[in-house]
């Protein structure tokens, strides 16, 4: 054992224990004692009551799939809604305790579609026995179908259980009686046996999905956080699909929260982000994934997307199939997907039509778009900083996805000529990434009306001799529209950190149409990414093109 003077059967160090694993050689193992009267101290007594829904019973409610498990748990939760099945407000105050009355902060569970009514009683007496039927508690609740006793351990289930020591030790005449009732759905009943097997024996013999989940549910409801834990482990383990990692993440928030199946939920995330990064290839599967899957899918950061505008677009289709009301989408757009989209990394273009946008609160789009632009304005370093800072948190806005286009920053000018100034940044990696012949575009930019990118690429030089470094400017409209662009492409060089100039040119675009240098730097490809290179700077490629419209 890990502590000779631990106290198995104080709740404090038995339940909370954060180090607790069920494989651990050194947990004590009561399965001897498992519903034998010499080492029990209370009977048990289970009330199965008869399910509603078509097809329930006591193993896994007849579920053979997580499909069958999800379909049968809607439908026991929609005719708890509409039946309202335990009615305990007749019940006499002082012979029955609803576990969701033993602790008032659990009111709100969403776990309560089978609730769960634990009695406590006195053994019955002969005049008792002879008056004693269903109706002596004067509840209108369904029929109990049958009836299952158990020799318990309050000590052991106390251990495990808050509920079970609140249960056993409320301070009240009936917590000193023998016998304990529970009443369960039959859907219910082989989860709590696996359940109450658990806390002798710290181990389950259900290794299917359905019936992991149904036992997750129950140590829930009785707050055994040793079995949650223990559950959401083998889970993992199993083979993970999109409708697994779907129904994980749509658990009651109850179960959600808790830090034992947080493990779960983490895997069920990861899952749906790498099979969905390319949204644009599974896009029409993706617009039918629920709420919590696109939550998932959009906070990645592998996230494999043109630009941070094109998530923008993407949120904005989906919340208008899912939510057509107005008001609803705005609620779900500020509380929950608007904190997926990384403002700061979208266009000015973009960010401007955020603030015309009737599909977000006013107030809320104002703030997020204030802050991109503020970001936008910091230098590199600091944006670095916020982005380190970001990344330890849950919020990722200010951290940057591996984006198809990458993003830039504009400065324009309007006099005495149009002119804009184009400063793009390459990590070391990326630009790695581009041999033999790859090449990495920017996000789109705008002078005089028309849209422009810059592209960098590794390519042959004239002579196709050694590979190099290239840079291009190109015009993204195709059609008739032609001027001409005066351009200059400068780097900053480790001697100085200040831009150096490197090629100076002048084209008329007609649209579609790049110019630019093979060779920017005229040296070899190898020369140009060995590690005493004159153009990384703490592992960044800093660029600038200077493009000025000539009238």
């Amino acid at each position: 054992m890990k502590d000779q003077n631990l106290d198995l059967f104080d709740p404090r160090t038995a339940v909370m224990d954060p180090e607790y694993s069920p494989t651990h050689t050194g947990e004590p193992d009561f399965a001897f004692a498992f519903d034998d009267v010499n080492f029990s101290d209370r009977i048990l007594r289970i009330e199965i009551l008869g399910d509603s829904i078509a097809g329930g019973s006591s193993s896994n409610g007849g579920c053979s799939s997580l499909a069958d498990w999800a379909r049968n748990r809607k439908r026991r939760r929609e005719d708890f809604r509409k039946e309202n099945a335990l009615d305990i407000t007749a019940c006499p105050e002082d012979q029955i305790i609803c576990c969701n009355q033993i602790d008032s902060e659990d009111a709100d569970n969403e776990n309560q579609d089978e609730a769960v009514v634990a009695m406590i009683e006195e053994p019955n007496s002969g005049d008792e026995a002879a008056n004693s039927d269903d109706s002596t508690w004067n509840c209108d609740s369904p029929r109990v179908m049958r009836v299952k006793t158990l020799n318990i351990s309050s000590p052991i289930l106390a251990a495990k259980s808050p509920f079970f020591y609140k249960l056993f030790s409320n301070g009240m005449r009936e917590s000193e009686q023998r016998q304990v009732t529970l009443r369960i759905n039959a859907s219910e009943e082989a989860a709590l046996t696996e359940l109450l097997k658990f806390m002798y024996r710290n181990m389950l013999t259900t290794n299917t999905a359905p019936g992991l989940l149904d036992v997750l549910m129950a140590a829930d409801k009785f707050e055994v956080a040793s079995c949650m834990k223990y559950c959401s482990r083998l889970l993992c383990n199993l083979p993970m699909t999109p409708e697994s990692a779907l129904l994980y993440l749509e658990l009651p928030s109850s179960v959600l929260m808790a830090d034992a199946v947080r493990p779960l939920t983490d895997a069920a995330k990861q899952f749906l982000a790498a099979r969905y990064k390319d949204i644009t290839k599974f896009q029409e599967e993706v617009m039918k994934l629920p709420l919590a899957g696109i939550e998932a899918i959009l906070s990645s950061d592998d996230l494999q997307v043109a630009s941070e505008d094109a998530v923008y677009d993407f949120v904005l289709k989906w919340t208008r199939a899912h939510y057509p009301l107005i008001e609803e989408r705005r609620e779900i757009l500020s509380s929950r997907l608007g904190r997926c989209i990384r403002f700061p990394f979208m266009s000015c273009r973009k960010l401007r039509k955020v603030l015309t946008c009737n599909d977000f609160e006013h107030e809320f789009a104002s703030k997020l778009v204030l802050e991109a632009l503020f970001f936008k304005a910091e230098a590199p370093h600091r944006q670095r900083t916020q982005a380190a800072e970001e990344s330890a948190s849950t919020s990722r806005r200010f951290v940057e996805r591996a984006y198809k286009y990458r993003p830039v920053k504009v400065v324009e000018f309007e006099l005495p000529r149009q002119q804009c100034i184009v400063y793009l940044d390459l990590k070391r990696e990326e630009c790695a990434n581009l041999f033999p012949s790859g090449r990495v575009y920017s996000q789109a930019f705008h002078l005089g009306g028309q849209g422009f990118f810059l592209s960098a690429h590794c390519n042959m030089d004239q002579q196709s001799s050694f590979h190099c470094f290239g840079l291009f400017l190109g015009m993204q409209e195709k059609g008739s529209v032609s001027f001409t662009v005066d351009y200059e492409f400068a780097a900053r060089t480790t001697l100085a950190e200040e831009y150096v100039s490197k090629y100076k040119g002048n084209y008329t675009f007609t649209g579609g149409k790049a110019v630019g240098y093979r060779n920017l730097f005229a040296i070899p490809w190898t020369s140009f990414m060995a590690e005493d290179s004159l153009y990384f700077i703490k592992g960044v490629l800093h660029l600038r093109a200077e493009l000025t419209i000539r009238h």
